[in-house]
Parts: structure tokens; sequence; C-alpha cells
């Protein structure tokens, strides 16, 4: 059951049913299939990418989309802050999830480009919950091959790695130096915040300095302020194509326990609305939210968090697309 006006798709409200009924779709959209007539009204499609073929440690955020969906339908839909109704500046819809295959890395990555690639043909901007963050890989091949985009990454890793155990290139810790190499995204273009942790030897901090990656780690962000950072993003990025991608680890694992490679010392989880909020203005064309684990925590907390940042994206790309209908 959907609610539906002449232009826009809107979500179940819970006043009509409630919020424990239903089929669990993302923000209680309705779920289009690729032969739906309603598809090229779609603007914003939300995806599922069930898949931690990339994961080199605690495996589980292959389960993610399914736990986020269900945490999703406690989201309404007026911001509570800016009073942002993205589902009436961008006609949204869950397009379901990317067929990944679980047994082959190769031919998931091939897969998911090819799901983006379509997307990007029916000029529908994806907001995608994973999965782990090497999904973020393939989502930019479909989205920077005919130019690079820039990238605004929150996160307590760089992803910045170049292999694991001597020569394997693909896993959740490689996926933006892949992208670089492969010029899907402009180095100079990609702002990496909350960077903490134990490091094996530093490289992928040097390497992403050395090519010209504004690398913040935590301290600066903390000493900074929320403000300074994000107004030094905005200088960064400039009004050119950007890409967002959000690490639930960034969020501190006292908030976010659910996920594979948890690191102390992390934003609380109104640090991070508010520095996305502060993201408002971006020329967004894309963005996730990856690695929530729902076995790490069975509570769902961690998955509610997740679905309530995807919120807070959700608004951000709305209104990229609300200024780019305008242009």
């Amino acid at each position: 059951m959907t609610t539906e006006t002449d232009d826009f798709f809107l979500p179940v409200s819970g006043q009509v049913l409630p919020r424990f009924a239903g089929v669990p779709t993302f923000m209680r959209l309705p779920a289009l299939g690729p032969d739906d007539p309603r598809r090229d009204r779609v603007e914003i499609g939300l995806v599922g990418v069930p898949w931690d073929g990339g994961t080199t440690n605690r495996p589980g955020p292959r389960h993610g989309p399914r736990q986020l969906r269900d945490a999703s339908t406690m989201i309404r839909r007026i911001h509570p802050a800016t009073g942002v109704d993205p589902f009436t500046l961008a006609n949204c819809a869950d397009l379901g999830d990317v067929g990944a295959n679980p047994a082959d890395v190769q031919d998931s990555l091939d897969r998911i480009t090819a799901f983006y690639r379509q997307l990007s043909a029916e000029n529908i901007v994806p907001m995608s919950a994973g999965g782990d963050h090497l999904v973020s890989l393939p989502i930019l091949r479909a989205l920077g091959e005919s130019a690079p985009v820039g990238l605004l990454h929150f996160d307590a890793h760089t992803d910045l790695f170049d292999s694991y155990f001597g020569g394997f290139r693909y896993t959740h810790g490689t996926p933006f130096r892949r992208a670089i190499e492969e010029g899907l995204l402009d180095p100079r273009r990609v702002v990496q915040i909350g960077i903490r942790g134990t490091m094996y030897d530093g490289e992928d901090i040097a390497w992403g300095r050395a090519m010209g990656v504004r690398i913040i780690m935590i301290e600066e962000l903390f000493e900074r302020g929320a403000r300074d950072v994000m107004a030094e993003a905005h200088e960064i990025l400039g009004d050119g194509p950007t890409y967002l991608s959000f690490d639930i680890d960034f969020v501190d694992p006292a908030y976010a326990p659910g996920t594979g490679t948890p690191e102390i010392g992390g934003p609380t989880s109104f640090e991070a609305q508010r520095l996305l909020r502060l993201a408002a203005g971006l020329d967004l064309v894309g963005a996730d939210l990856v690695e929530v684990s729902p076995p790490f925590d069975p509570s769902g907390g961690t998955a509610f968090l997740g679905a309530s940042l995807m919120f807070e994206i959700l608004c951000l790309l709305a209104g990229a697309v609300d200024r780019r209908r305008g242009r």
C-alpha cells in the first residue's frame, strides 16, 4: 500500500498503516521492478547491495539491506531540523536489490556495475545500502566512467589500501584506491573525514596524500569542529559532481556496534547527523551507506542509526536533484 500523488510517490504514513505492518521497503516507498511502467518517473532509486565478498575480517554486511529496510519503516517524511520533505523534492522509489554473486568477487563487481549503468541510463540517482565498502567501486564504475567525480567520504578508514595478503586487490579496504587508479575519482576532489584507529604501516594515508586526497583525521575533526571542516570540504568539492559514501563505522561503536571493523573514539550519532546536514548544497550524483552488519547488533540499533542517516543523505540527494531540475 503506497500513497501516490500526480507527481510523487509518497511513503505510507504510520497513520494509515502501522509501522510494524505491511511488506517493508526503504522508507515505506513503492517497490518498482525493472518492468514497472511507473519507473520512468523515478528520480532517486533506493537500492540494496546485499554482498560482503570484500570483507577481510568479520562478515555480515550482506544482511545489511534487509535489516535497513525494516528499520527504515520508522522514518517519517519531514526532516526535524530543516523542514525538508525529500519525497516531494524528488520522486523516490525502492528499486530492489542487486543480484550479486556471493561466491565470486569479480562476477559480483561486474553485476553491480551493470545494475548501476542501467540506472544511469534511466537518469536515476542511486541511494544505496550495502553491503561492505567494496560495493562503492562498481557503483563508481557506472557513475564515473564518462568523467571522474568527487567524493565526500565519512569513515574510520581510508579504504585506500593497495592489496591484501600480498596481492589481492579487491577488498573493502581498497575501493577508493582502485577508483582513483581507474580514473573514476578525481583525487584532488576527494575528502575523507574521521580517519582513526591503529594501522598496519600508514602507506594508505601516505599514498592518498601524495595523490592529493584531503584526509581529515578524527583529532583534526574534533579540534576544528564540524562547521569549519565541512566548509573546507565545500571549498574542495566545489560545484562539481560528487559522490557521498558513509561507512557506519565512522560513528563510535558505542552507537554503532553492528559493523565489521569498529574503531573507538568516533563521533556520536548526532555529530554524524550534523556533519551530513552541513553537506547541503553539494551537487551529489549518488550516495551509499555501507558496513551495517546485523549479526553484531541483533537489537537493530545500528540499522536504525543507518536508516536514519540514509534519510539525512536522501534529503541531500533530493535537494541536489531539485536544483539540477531548475537549471
